[in-house]
């Protein structure tokens, strides 16, 4: 019994091991593509057209979001499939492009690039930036919603941004709720 009880121990360190590193290397890889890509649009913004408007490519980057009161800095991709949001916040397909009237919508993971919306305020400045240009957006409110609850998606009145993650933050699992963040563009 002894040697069964440590051979089922090696094997379950052994499967630790595996997940953890798996975990870490899912880790590294999406730190260093946010790295590349920041740098690459920090490159591309400054060559374009900012009056060229495009249409852009599902899975492409198109813009950074940063709230520096939560010191958030993330690229956004376009869509908002798994492996989008593996890699950063991704534009939910049919909102609003940035720029455009109406409502702009970004999902994230809260385990990765969204955990810091917990600590979201209202009022707090949110930054949207893209090639087209520099859009400033100020928090109006947070809610808690479930998870089929579409209508945060809709347009609203005037240039809106919602953010979008899991809720409870501290979760295991594939969480109950959404946590909706409502900005405002600012004058």
């Amino acid at each position: 019994m002894n040697k069964l009880t440590a051979r089922i121990g090696q094997g379950l360190m052994l499967v630790g091991t595996l997940a953890l590193g798996y975990a870490a290397s899912s880790w590294v890889y999406a730190e260093g593509f946010q790295a590349y890509q920041q740098w690459a649009f920090d490159q591309s913004a400054a060559a374009s057209d900012p009056a060229a408007y495009f249409a852009p490519p599902l899975h492409s980057v198109i813009g950074r979001l940063e709230i520096p009161s939560l010191d958030l800095s993330v690229m956004v991709l376009e869509g908002a499939d798994e492996p989008d949001l593996l890699l950063g916040v991704g534009r939910v397909p049919g909102t609003a492009l940035p720029g455009e009237e109406g409502n702009v919508a970004l999902a994230g993971h809260r385990d990765t690039f969204f955990r810091p919306l917990r600590e979201i305020q209202k009022n707090d400045i949110i930054t949207l930036t893209t090639v087209q240009g520099t859009y400033r957006y100020q928090v109006e409110s947070t809610r808690i919603t479930a998870p089929d609850d579409v209508k945060v998606l809709k347009p609203v009145g005037g240039p809106i941004l919602t953010l979008i993650t899991c809720y409870p933050f501290d979760y295991l699992g594939s969480a109950p709720e959404r946590f909706v963040v409502r900005a405002r563009k600012a004058g």
